[in-house]
C-alpha cells in the first residue's frame, strides 16, 4: 500500500497540472498549426514521450521476457540493464527538454508554465507507471 501512495504521489499532482494547464489542448494546437517547425518538434516530442514509456514497460516486464530478475543495483553489469537505463535516461531528458521547448515556443503557455507542463505530463506518466505490477520470477536468482 505504502508503494501505491508513493506512485500517487507523483500521478495525482502530475495529472491535475496537466489538466489545470490544458497540456493536451496546447499539444493539439501545435500538431494542428501551419508552421511545419511546430508540427515536427511536437511529432518528435511524443516520439520520444512514447519511446520513454515503451522502455520502462520493456523494463517492469524484462523478468517474464528472459526469466530473470535484472538487478537493478549493478545495472551496468547486466546485459539487458546496462543499454535499456542509458537510453531510457536519454529520452527522458530529451523528451522533458523538448516538451518544454515545443510548448514555451509554440504555445502561449510561457517558458515557466512550459517548464511545470512538462515536468507534471512527466510526474503523471511515472505515477501511472510505477503503479504496474513488477513482480519478479520466483526461484530465480538475479541476473550478473
Amino acid at each position: 500500500m505504502n508503494h501505491v501512495l508513493r506512485q500517487l504521489q507523483l500521478l495525482v499532482p502530475g495529472a491535475l497540472a496537466t489538466y489545470y494547464l490544458h497540456t493536451i489542448d496546447h499539444l493539439q494546437t501545435t500538431l494542428d498549426a501551419t508552421d511545419s517547425w511546430a508540427q515536427l518538434a511536437t511529432r518528435a516530442t511524443l516520439g520520444l514521450y512514447a519511446f520513454t514509456i515503451a522502455l520502462f514497460v520493456y523494463i517492469i516486464a524484462a523478468p517474464w521476457i528472459h526469466g530473470v530478475q535484472p538487478d537493478f543495483a549493478r545495472w551496468r553489469q547486466s546485459g539487458v540493464l546496462s543499454t535499456v537505463i542509458p537510453l531510457l535516461t536519454l529520452s527522458i531528458v530529451t523528451g522533458w527538454l523538448g516538451l518544454t521547448l515545443t510548448l514555451g515556443r509554440w504555445t502561449d503557455m510561457g517558458w515557466l508554465r512550459a517548464v511545470v507542463a512538462a515536468s507534471a505530463a512527466y510526474a503523471a506518466t511515472f505515477g501511472c507507471l510505477g503503479l504496474i505490477p513488477a513482480k519478479g520470477i520466483r526461484g530465480q536468482r538475479k541476473s550478473d
